[in-house]
């Protein structure tokens, strides 16, 4: 109704009048925005009777809208032509959800801001064949709702190089068979499974993450120039599919992350680098889970055959002697289950390995069997973790190394005996990967300074 300057002398007189030299304004009232298609559902059984035909995008409500969950709430003054406009916006959340809910699996357009739970997660084995120690698996058990475990037989791996030998020797394929099989048994006790496929990696995971819907993929870095060129190409390919890719390390005893340096200004000769980490702590290693996700429910991927040497190109007679029996690296079974029972018969036999001294006082080191531990194959493709490998060994030799290390050294860690004889051979192969991965890009192969061993001057 327009306000007249002249009120009837039968009606009551305002309470409140209005200056006669503007007009007497409309209470304000409040609109409430929705989306339709995603928080109307939410509401619809609470406020069917709130809707207007002519706005069906625009909602008045009374005073009490911020009783529910999510509101955003705009009041408009109505004012002469002459006036500017006023407006007043607030948002009202009481949902930690944040967002409506959606139909379709949620891929983060940022992989770097992603949220911290995912639906499904693929986990790319490579040289991390085990489950204890594995922040990759564990992470992504913890953070998604399903997993799917993978592992590729890269044939780029395998078949002759330039110089015509075996890529991947008949050995070592063999080993490397055995500890997949060990590790897709693990997997299988703790409710989940391996699939396995033969081909390249940057293919066959778009496809299973297409397949399954996987939001992400989680890998352990690799060091090589060939590994990190593989890195770089799944990185495009998932970017495409708007698939988070995120890498972990734990290929060495230190931390990439707690080293003292960083990695482009790490010393290129082992002394300078075996003075600026030998006081860093070791972190703790991760224990295996008892369970774990299951496989996803979307796609119903088949695990796969885990291919044979034939499969991959080489001669299984080549692992037999002459006389047809099994050759001398037979006894040598790869996969987490040998590497952590050979790890305890180590263990053991250095708590009991006598300590002689000498007559300077020295102590002899402590080298197991056969002056070896002999764990190397099963580190080199991760069935041991070299922070499991040193926490296994502290806890079942302290007391055989206790003298030792406090005779030679308090026990700083310097000394070449007992553990501390265990931790100068596995720096020499921190120091290796450190090095190969800071000079694994094209560009730092252009730029390098060759690397040495040496433990004193520059020879």
């Amino acid at each position: 109704m327009e306000p007249t300057n002249q009120t009837p002398p039968q009606e009551k007189e305002n309470p409140f009048p209005t200056p006669p030299s503007e007009p007497q304004l409309p209470p304000s009232i409040a609109s409430l925005s929705l989306s339709l298609s995603s928080i109307l559902p939410l509401f619809q059984p609470k406020i069917p009777s709130l809707l207007s035909p002519p706005q069906p995008n625009k909602l008045k409500i009374p005073t009490q809208a911020s009783s529910l969950t999510h509101l955003s709430l705009s009041t408009k003054t109505q004012s002469p032509p002459s006036k500017n406009k006023s407006s007043f916006k607030s948002t009202l959340s009481a949902n930690p959800l944040k967002s409506p809910l959606s139909l379709g699996p949620h891929r983060p357009v940022d992989p770097s801001a992603a949220a911290a739970f995912r639906r499904t997660t693929i986990v790319w084995f490579r040289n991390d064949l085990r489950v204890h120690d594995n922040e990759c698996l564990n992470t992504a058990n913890n953070e998604s709702i399903s997993v799917l475990p993978v592992y590729c037989f890269d044939p780029a791996d395998y078949g002759k190089s330039s110089s015509g030998f075996d890529k991947t020797g008949p050995f070592r394929a063999t080993f490397l068979i055995e500890s997949v099989s060990d590790l897709r048994k693990n997997l299988k006790a703790r409710g989940s499974d391996l699939v396995v496929r033969v081909g390249k990696p940057e293919t066959v995971l778009v496809e299973l993450a297409k397949e399954v819907g996987a939001e992400s993929v989680f890998a352990h870095r690799e060091v090589s120039h060939d590994e990190v060129k593989m890195e770089e190409k799944i990185e495009s390919k998932m970017k495409e599919e708007n698939v988070e890719v995120k890498y972990f390390w734990g290929s060495t005893l230190y931390h990439v992350d707690d080293l003292p340096f960083k990695l482009e200004d790490m010393p290129s000769n082992y002394g300078g680098f075996r003075d600026r980490v030998q006081k860093l702590e070791v972190r703790k290693s991760i224990e295996a889970l008892d369970q774990l996700k299951g496989l996803p429910s979307r796609g119903d991927v088949q695990p796969g055959d885990i291919p044979t040497l034939m499969d991959l190109g080489l001669n299984p007679s080549a692992t037999m002697s002459q006389d047809g029996k099994p050759g001398p690296n037979a006894s040598m079974a790869g996969g987490e289950t040998e590497a952590l029972q050979k790890l305890k018969r180590f263990a053991a036999e250095c708590e009991a390995q006598p300590h002689k001294g000498s007559k300077d006082g020295a102590q002899d080191s402590i080298y197991g069997a056969n002056f070896s531990c002999k764990i190397s194959p099963w580190l080199a493709m991760g069935c041991l973790s070299p922070r499991a490998m040193y926490d296994e060994l502290k806890k079942t030799a302290s007391r055989a190394v206790s003298a030792s290390s406090s005779r030679n050294d308090g026990g700083s860690g310097s000394s070449k005996t007992g553990t501390n004889w265990l931790m100068f051979e596995l720096l020499w192969r921190d120091f290796f990967r450190f090095i190969t991965k800071k000079y694994s890009s094209t560009k730092k192969q252009l730029e390098a300074a060759p690397a040495t061993a040496c433990t004193g001057a520059l020879a």
